[in-house]
């Protein structure tokens, strides 16, 4: 898919930080068909063995190192109070945030955390989360190849994963139950090759380049969060858009392995044989362990310029649940805006980003939160109000208040828990 130019991407944050929102009174957590209850915390859609689970890419990205730590610092960044009162509203239990600048330390996490999630926005209850998980990832790490074949090695282009410095567009988890750290697993550094059936295209990479390029443009992470005496293994990526590339398509194809990654390791035994982890520990999930994935994985299974196929490795798997979330918001976006929006084959009501319509990609389902089938579920929705209701403000258009994409949840009964 076609979403935005590079420009775009890196300024997109910088405007939505100097807009203000409205003050309303505390909303829904979302609207349609499955729209959590009326509730400003939205817990009255779960019963007491409910646990929600949330995606959302933030675009808390910066185009300088050190800025979002700088924005962070303060209380009074509008786009990150916007986000932190969007997350109220929906107040999940474990919430991934893609396009999330890593600084080590987990310092702009904390950040977040302390001066925003925990602090009243608009009148909406703050959020408490003990637990969160930040990690290094692949953007912006320098590789020391040419990897966009222009003739240097210094560009954002050469980087492990397109990024100005090394953590932009990075990713952090918050969760109100104990992360079990001693058993996350993070696969930063598998390289593509290693992946059997792969779509590497060695056509256009040196075979120096193809032995070393690394699969995940940010990272994966296997994070287990103890939930009652259960584990529920949260399943985190962001792969690359399938976008800025040319006849080769490196990103699509790229993109499509990367999807096809959390497949298999969830899929186990044999089609996870050839994953190995960050510490060198080889293998997939073991069966019967329960599972969400979550993240921003730029394809939708029907619309834009991804591989063929990329989105159904995952929807499609014996193992995984669709709970195939929806707006009344994405409908009247749809049909509001025209454009590519009118030959879309998904329903409109299950898009969960606002790209641009004329001449392209429109609006697609990007975002997602897939549980096992081992986990019961109880309810989904996806953040986007129709215009003039309470948290509209809260999503708006271009250039957006928060981001361009919508947050995503999905509410399932952890068995057995206690």
């Amino acid at each position: 898919m076609r979403l935005r130019s590079r420009t775009a991407v890196v300024s997109a944050a910088a405007l939505a930080g100097v807009l203000a929102v409205t003050t309303v009174a505390p909303a829904a957590a979302g609207e349609g068909p499955r729209a959590a209850s009326s509730s400003s915390n939205g817990h009255e859609s779960r019963d007491k063995h409910g646990l929600r689970v949330a995606t959302y890419n933030a675009s808390l990205n910066r185009g300088e190192q050190g800025q979002l730590l700088r924005d962070l610092s303060t209380p009074d960044n509008q786009q990150a109070r916007n986000i932190a009162q969007v997350i109220q509203i929906n107040d999940p239990d474990i919430v991934l945030l893609n396009e999330f600048d890593y600084v080590p330390g987990g310092r702009a996490a904390q950040a977040f955390r302390d001066n925003y999630l925990a602090v009243s926005q608009n009148g909406h209850a703050p959020v408490d989360y003990p637990y969160h998980y930040v990690a290094p990832v692949n953007t912006g790490v320098p590789s020391g190849l040419d990897l966009n074949q222009d003739g240097t090695v210094d560009g954002p282009d050469d980087a492990w994963g397109f990024g100005l410095f090394p953590g932009q567009y990075g990713m952090v988890i918050y969760s109100k139950y104990p992360i079990a750290r001693d058993r996350v697993r993070t696969f930063q550094h598998f390289r593509w090759q290693d992946m059997p059936g792969n779509h590497l295209p060695t056509d256009y990479y040196t075979p120096e380049q193809a032995a070393q390029l690394r699969l995940s443009s940010k990272s994966h992470w296997d994070v287990p969060v103890r939930v009652g005496h259960k584990t529920v293994h949260v399943l985190a990526a962001h792969p690359t858009p399938p976008s800025f590339d040319g006849p080769e398509d490196r990103n699509g194809r790229r993109n499509n392995d990367e999807i096809r990654f959390w497949a298999d390791y969830v899929t186990g035994n044999k089609s996870a044989r050839y994953i190995y982890d960050d510490a060198g520990r080889r293998g997939g999930l073991p069966r019967g362990e329960r599972f969400v994935i979550v993240g921003d994985y730029n394809s939708d299974p029907n619309d834009g310029d991804s591989f063929p196929g990329a989105a159904r490795q995952l929807l499609d798997n014996s193992r995984v649940r669709d709970p195939q979330p929806t707006s009344t918001g994405a409908v009247v976006a749809s049909a509001r805006q025209g454009g590519a929006n009118r030959t879309h084959v998904t329903r409109p009501a299950l898009d969960t980003a606002d790209f641009s319509d004329d001449p392209a990609p429109g609006n697609l389902r990007v975002d997602y939160a897939l549980p096992s089938k081992n986990l019961p579920l109880l309810d989904a929705g996806v953040f986007w109000p129709t215009p003039g209701r309470p948290g509209s403000e809260l999503t708006g258009e271009s250039p957006f208040p928060t981001s361009d994409h919508r947050l995503v949840w999905v509410d399932v009964k952890v068995p057995g828990r206690r």
